[in-house]
């Protein structure tokens, strides 16, 4: 392997020129005026742009050069502003076809108020960084361009017209299965943010405190993956089937999940900024410019009384409909387990439980000594049995396609003869391990 001394350079004169013919693109749509609300395809083309300019810029070390860190960062800072206004703008766009308005609690309104407002004050944010950038590029000799000098791209063509959504679509495998695994996990992702905690908080240092402890880029990251992962595996399933078109209660709860995803992403875009530029490997000079044009504690505030409040509201209003979906869409029914002799309920077989119950998705819950546990959870399972040591028969309660394969589990001694001596359809236990 190379060192770093081997690699080519390039001198910052030289750089300049070079720059000077890859940054005009990006300028000039920076130069354009605000004017009116952004609509989605403008954050796009900002995005989009700016994600170009600043892969360039990375590959020739930008960001560690003092002459155009600077340059850099705000690029890279614009980028993801308009990343978030992307996902705002088209929740504004959609709210309504979404439905979720209407399942809004009390005071609903401020909700989409609230979103509203941080769609303007990132729009406002990241053309204060795109009249920055001009004026770093002037001040750099990297192009004159002034605000109102610029002009947008070319619009995209219309979308072509659409033959008639009529065909019959079949059912698919197991439909009403899905729906409930759809449900569950719609459950789950709001069980996820209801422990977060999620509140309006007016005192600065008490929502950083707050922020800085349960809202992490990493954390963030894997809120919006969670509903994300919700919403997919009903587009997958669910989405332009006859399911969706003969239960209204299917496309309002991906309405309610898709409100979130998008607020949720705005929330990662926006934690990035912050912590990227606290991190202290950026220049003193391009963080004394983005806090001035940014101060966190606005984007904090943003944050957490904008986005994180209606993300929560978004899918805390929509659990009903989830739970209703439950008993619609699952065959609930109750089998008895029993051990035969010389087999024992510990941790190992416990853990194939598990893995049956997360496979199937649905909720199952299992009763030991009359008091019931979550069959999902290996902590709780692994309580309830550490409670009744010599408990040998239990009750399972849940979905009948779940029940089957744990009483399959069962008689098969809970695997304790080996993962390939389990049946066939308990194939997935192996491929698992």
């Amino acid at each position: 392997m190379g060192s770093s001394a081997s690699k080519p350079t390039v001198s910052e004169q030289d750089f300049r020129a070079l720059l000077r013919e890859r940054a005009p693109g990006f300028l000039t749509i920076c130069a354009v005026p605000s004017g009116a609300r952004w609509s989605k395809r403008r954050f796009f083309e900002v995005s989009a742009s700016a994600d170009e300019l600043e892969s360039f810029l990375d590959d020739h070390g930008a960001r560690t050069n003092r002459t155009f860190s600077a340059f850099t960062e705000l690029v890279a800072s614009i980028r993801g502003f308009a990343l978030a206004g992307m996902q705002l703008a088209h929740l504004d766009r959609r709210l309504e076809s979404y439905g979720v308005a209407v399942r809004l609690p009390e005071g609903g309104e401020a909700v989409l108020q609230h979103m509203r407002e941080a769609l303007s004050f990132v729009q406002d944010r990241t053309a204060l960084l795109m009249g920055a950038l001009l004026e770093e590029g002037r001040e750099r000799g990297i192009s004159e361009l002034q605000l109102g000098q610029g002009q947008r791209p070319e619009e995209a063509m219309e979308a072509p017209p659409r033959l008639p959504n009529n065909v019959d679509l079949d059912r698919i495998d197991d439909d009403d299965h899905r729906i409930a695994k759809v449900a569950t996990s719609y459950l789950r992702a709001c069980e996820m943010l209801e422990e977060v905690g999620i509140e309006p908080m007016d005192e600065p240092d008490r929502r950083e405190d707050f922020l800085r402890s349960k809202c992490s880029e990493e954390t963030a990251r894997v809120w919006e993956a969670t509903v994300h992962n919700l919403q997919s595996s009903y587009d997958t399933y669910v989405k332009n089937t006859v399911l969706e078109t003969g239960d209204s209660r299917l496309p309002e709860l991906r309405g309610h999940a898709s409100a979130a995803l998008h607020t949720l992403g705005a929330v990662t875009h926006l934690t990035h900024f912050v912590e990227r530029h606290e991190r202290g490997l950026r220049s003193d000079m391009a963080d004394s410019v983005l806090q001035r044009l940014v101060p966190r504690s606005q984007v904090r505030d943003v944050t957490l009384n904008r986005l994180l409040v209606s993300a929560y509201a978004f899918i805390q209003s929509g659990a009903d409909i989830a739970s209703s979906l439950l008993p619609s869409y699952i065959r609930a029914s109750s089998v008895e387990l029993s051990l035969r002799e010389g087999v024992f309920l510990h941790a190992r077989p416990a853990s194939l439980i598990v893995a049956i119950v997360q496979h199937h998705g649905t909720p199952i819950e299992l009763e030991v000594a009359g008091s019931r546990c979550n069959a999902g959870s290996i902590l709780e399972l692994m309580v309830a049995i550490g409670s009744n040591p010599e408990q040998r028969t239990f009750m399972a309660h849940g979905d009948e396609r779940t029940l089957r394969d744990l009483e399959a589990l069962f008689t098969a001694d809970l695997g304790e003869g080996g993962l390939e001596a389990l049946p066939a359809e308990l194939g997935y236990l192996r491929q698992k391990r």
